[in-house]
């Protein structure tokens, strides 16, 4: 049991992989040339019961509401800034219902140090008395720091259908579709945009790739600061999980692949999200850890 939370870490990276995945093979929208089919166009006139009728729920319920938020904002404040304050507005929802559980996640990656301790100390023991004897040493560091390891999965099972849902809503919107940022379509990919030597989509792309890879990294960069300031004994002197680093920037390699073919949109989104978690973990490390 506790071997598993040990790796959860690496079970979420799978699972964002796997989300990943999952949304780049949402084909059922685009046509072969990667251009949004007209008849999944959620519009300014689109009505709730004609998704409600012809699509899934979650298309009604999730997507629909977005997408039309999206196209609600756009006449007033210009596409990219709709979809950074609706990008902005979700993160807040979620944060406020997962906030608990991103607060343990964070402690565990700090207490990390203290737990391979705690392992090692058991290494190559089999029998049932010394597993016992690990696990209840464990669960009483865990109750030290008040944390609940069972309690950071919630905030996985939260955030992916919103995450896919703001995609989808952001990929349908007829507003994102037609919008422009300085002049310049947002349904252009990365890719086309840079072979034509356009400086927006190479800024939106690098700072969406920086800003990921930050967000990625943060987590375990503040907990690395943090157990240095635990006492001594505290400390683990075993080299950081090389298996995990290798799984997070092979994710992140993979966001750049996709995303490059992605509509130019798409990458703002990404940017603005990764943008977002990077505030809310050190707003979380400021507020609740240190």
């Amino acid at each position: 049991m506790f071997k598993s939370l040990r790796n959860k870490s690496r079970l979420k990276l799978l699972a964002s992989a796997s989300l990943l995945l999952f949304i780049s093979g949402c084909a059922k929208n685009m046509d072969a040339d990667g251009n949004i089919l007209p008849e999944r166009i959620i519009g300014y006139t689109t009505k709730f019961s004609d998704i409600w009728s012809n699509e899934s729920w979650f298309s009604a319920i999730f997507v629909f509401p977005l997408a039309k938020l999206l196209n609600a904002l756009q006449p007033y404040i210009g596409v990219a800034l709709a979809i950074v304050v609706l990008t902005i507005l979700v993160h807040l929802v979620t944060f406020s219902l997962t906030v608990k559980s991103t607060v343990a996640t964070q402690k565990i990656q700090i207490i990390q140090p203290e737990l391979d301790k705690i392992q090692k100390k058991y290494e190559g023991k089999k029998d049932e008395q010394s597993r016992m004897r690990m696990a209840q040493e464990m669960q009483a560091l865990y109750s030290k720091h008040n944390i609940n390891p069972f309690g950071t999965i919630l905030t996985s099972f939260i955030q992916l259908p919103v995450i896919i849902a703001m995609w989808q809503a952001v990929q349908r919107s007829e507003a994102v579709i037609n919008g422009t940022l300085l002049g310049e379509s947002l349904k252009v990919s990365p890719l086309n945009g840079i072979m034509s030597g356009k400086i927006l989509y190479i800024v939106i792309f690098v700072v969406m790739g920086l800003l990921q890879f930050l967000s990625m990294q943060l987590p375990s960069m503040l907990a690395k600061r943090k157990a240095k300031q635990l006492p001594k004994h505290a400390q683990s002197s075993a080299p950081a999980g090389g298996s995990q680093k290798s799984m997070m920037y092979g994710m992140w390699v993979f966001i750049m692949f996709i995303s490059i073919s992605w509509p130019t949109a798409m990458s703002l989104y990404w940017l603005v999200s990764a943008g977002v978690r990077v505030a809310q973990t050190l707003f979380i490390n400021w507020k609740y850890i240190d």
